[in-house]
């Protein structure tokens, strides 16, 4: 049975990036999956996502075709029930999560690992003000928001916090180090 690697952390704090750049880094050496995320946004900049209209993403949730789900933004966010396969063949799998649906994620895969990536309000800031989906006042709710969804992240002993603030390639290289010790080499 592989091992769920949970990631998440605020808007802005750096996930996809450094989840590709850990995908990329990998590219098939170990036996670990970068899952996908179904989303009703067009717009994904640098996200591993499929789109979906809000009718089709429902119709699927209907059909029980995820194995996560939930909103966030306005937004329907889901993981296909492709991973529960990937987990059963042996294959580690990591995937960007909601910090707000993260006990319901627990609650369905008891063992997952989870990786907090932080980063300053202010490069928070920088990044969001840089994507253009949020205005001004989107920004500073956003920033709030994630000090209060911070408090209530328990600090753990399994928790893996990777900090962001920095370049890419030092915080990447860190969430592969982490990866490469915590997925035991077990492969399909």
């Amino acid at each position: 049975m592989g091992q769920l690697f949970y990631v998440i952390g605020a808007s802005g704090a750096g996930k996809d990036s450094l989840i590709n750049y850990a995908r990329k880094g990998i590219n098939g050496s170990l036996p670990i999956l970068f899952a996908h995320r179904y989303i009703t946004r067009p717009d994904g900049g640098n996200e591993n996502h499929i789109s979906l209209s809000p009718e089709e993403f429902l119709s699927r949730r209907a059909g029980s075709l995820f194995a996560l789900d939930w909103e966030s933004h306005g937004k329907y966010y889901g993981i296909g029930l492709e991973i529960d396969a990937w987990l059963q063949r042996g294959y580690h799998v990591v995937l960007n999560g909601s910090r707000e649906y993260l006990p319901a994620a627990q609650k369905k895969y008891g063992d997952l690992k989870v990786i907090l990536v932080e980063a300053s309000p202010e490069t928070i800031r920088r990044r969001l003000e840089s994507r253009g989906r949020e205005t001004s006042a989107d920004i500073e709710e956003r920033l709030h928001r994630n000090e209060e969804i911070a408090a209530g992240i328990p600090d753990s002993a399994g928790l893996l916090r990777i900090q962001n603030d920095g370049l890419l390639e030092e915080a990447g290289d860190e969430l592969i180090r982490q990866l490469r010790v915590l997925a035991p080499l077990l492969g399909p």
